[in-house]
């Protein structure tokens, strides 16, 4: 009876892994998510070809648009985000070094041909492609002025086309493989088991909310003896409060996908959430510039506090429910 059983067990399909949790976020929030990118980045591009003014209302709105799209999408650093550096390609940042303007800089100077074609700008340093780069050439006064006008106007179209090459990359791989990938863990496939999906979704969930905190907040908000309103994200653009805000709108609906299973739990983490959104439009200070003084400075440390107490919930609520941990993930060095 038992070699009858085991045979009968042998020839039957391998069950289903299928989970409804992880095909609502692939179908309500990733695949969505990465095709917006990639419309307003061709849309970016479009405009860019049409006219390369930097102070151009219409170029700075498409930028904005687009860039707002990135930032929605950010957190999601895994799988086709991750292939051949393309989440470095849109957005390199932090840059401690200042590689992006430096790069800029020599690439404007020696009126380099390699920005004359997107194929090959793909192969220059990693730190002038991307959003943060665009803006420094849409934004900061000194590159917008920089050598030969026709030659910044080459470039910022160059890089516009670039990414929206790169973000049409990203869907192109989500919709052609990567989504099923997901969806169909199996024993020879990149997941094994449903549980190391979730534990994918998790993580993005859990560094998405680190990086706010520690990164989009901590870095303007520096030390108590000393802050840091030069390094806010994307402060020349005047985005830097609301990188946060777009952060931690993408987020809440991620963690509210994950949590559908546990009613008290998904209205725990929308409610916080929505303190910490709450907090940050009061805030009114787009650029964090007036971190320094101590009632802004008290403003943001409590901001940051509100974030703080979403990932606990995350790690110590959700991550159990799920049946998964953070485990290692890109900002916990070596």
């Amino acid at each position: 009876m038992k070699r009858i059983a085991l045979a009968i067990a042998l020839t039957l399909p391998a069950i289903s892994q299928a989970d409804p949790v992880v095909d609502d976020i692939i179908d309500a929030h990733i695949l969505p998510t990465f095709e917006t990118l990639a419309a307003q980045s061709q849309t970016l591009a479009d405009v860019a070809a049409d006219d390369c003014d930097p102070t151009s209302d219409a170029l700075r709105d498409a930028y904005g648009t687009a860039f707002d799209a990135w930032v929605s999408a950010s957190h999601l650093r895994f799988g086709p985000t991750e292939a051949d550096d393309r989440a470095f390609a849109l957005a390199f940042w932090p840059d401690s070094r200042g590689a992006t303007p430096r790069a800029l800089n020599v690439l404007i100077a020696d009126e380099d041909p390699i920005a004359n074609t997107p194929a090959d700008y793909a192969e220059v340093s990693i730190a002038a492609r991307g959003f943060y780069a665009l803006e420094f050439l849409l934004y900061d006064s000194a590159l917008m002025t920089a050598g030969d006008a026709a030659y910044r106007c080459t470039l910022i179209q160059t890089v516009t086309a670039d990414i929206a090459t790169t973000s049409q990359s990203i869907i192109d791989d989500w919709q052609t493989s990567y989504a099923e990938t997901m969806r169909n863990p199996g024993p020879d496939g990149f997941y094994r088991h449903v549980e190391e999906v979730r534990q994918e979704l998790f993580k993005a969930l859990s560094t998405g909310l680190q990086f706010t905190s520690d990164t989009r907040l901590g870095r303007p908000l520096g030390t108590f003896e000393r802050s840091y309103p030069a390094r806010a994200e994307a402060r020349r653009s005047e985005r830097s409060s609301r990188h946060v805000m777009l952060s931690l709108a993408a987020l809440q609906d991620l963690a509210a996908r994950m949590a559908s299973e546990d009613a008290d739990l998904a209205d725990a983490l929308d409610a916080s959430f929505t303190r910490a959104l709450t907090q940050l439009t009061d805030l009114d200070d787009p650029t964090f510039a007036a971190v320094s003084a101590p009632q802004i400075r008290i403003k943001v440390e409590v901001i940051q506090q509100s974030v703080d107490t979403i990932r606990a919930i995350v790690g110590n609520e959700l991550g159990p429910t799920l049946g998964v941990a953070a485990g290692f993930n890109s900002l916990d060095g070596d």
